[in-house]
Formats: C-alpha cells, structure tokens, sequence
C-alpha cells in the first residue's frame, strides 16, 4: 500500500519570507506560519491555540514568495511533509520537520482578488484563475 503525505495550512507569516538563492540561480523561500485554532473549552471560555510550522518554496514559488508575501499575510499552503537532520558543532544531532509548499494561494483580502500558483506553473507571477469571482460578488453563470 502507498502512503500520503499531504499537508493543508491556511494560517498568517510569522516574518517576511528568506529567500537564498542556491547555485544555478534556484530560488528557495523559508518562512514561518502560524495557524491558529480556537475552540470553547468545558467552561465555555473561548481557547486559541496556534502552531507554528515552517514552509520552504522552491524556484518560482520562492520567488513569488518574495515579491508578494510579508509578515501577517494570509496563505494556504499546500504541501508534503520533509523532516531533516544535521549535527551542530557539538556533534549532536538535530532534526526539522518542515512543509515543502507546492500550491500556494494567497488569501489577503485588499485587492479582492484570488491569487494563486504552484510548483506546475511555469512563470512567478500570481493569476487570477478568472473561473472564481472576486470575493463578495456573484457568479453570473451558476447552472443551477
């Protein structure tokens, strides 16, 4: 049997995104994500909890991850899971899991449109799909 791995966050950066370019001028983006639940607990008292999680894009998303994205902006990510190891100076090991982004939709409501992309597109620069009206506005043509 096969496995999945497949991660789905919508949640806000934590910084602005640090980008690095790698030899052959290949972009990589690393960021960290905050995604917060919130939830009433047995007294009723509302409860937030927020994960961090550390995303890594790779060429165009990085890149796109640089031009567009800053600290507080709203994303989804969509993704796989990569979990790394190395050893510091003192020879211990250390381990990352972090979330290799291959969609990315950017969900900042102050130019009412949808952007998105992913690691199959083959420019940088975000598209409105033209299939989803802006945010508050109607489809004209729904079939039912």
């Amino acid at each position: 049997m096969r496995g999945v791995n497949r991660v789905m966050l919508i949640g806000n950066l934590g910084k602005d995104p640090d980008v690095q370019f790698l030899e052959g001028h290949i972009a990589v983006a690393k960021f960290p994500l905050a995604t917060t639940e919130t939830f009433k607990d047995r007294t009723g008292k509302l409860v937030s909890q927020t994960e961090w999680h550390t995303v890594v894009l790779w060429r165009g998303l990085a890149e796109l991850a640089q031009k567009y994205l800053h600290k507080g902006s709203l994303v989804y990510i969509e993704g796989r899971l990569k979990t790394r190891s190395w050893e510091d100076k003192e020879g211990i090991r250390k381990f990352a899991t972090e979330v290799v982004g291959d969609n990315l939709i950017m969900l900042d409501k102050r130019t009412g449109d949808i952007h998105t992309s992913s690691s199959a597109d083959t420019g940088a620069e975000p598209f409105n799909s033209g299939e989803v009206p802006p945010i508050g506005e109607p489809a004209d043509d729904l079939p039912f």
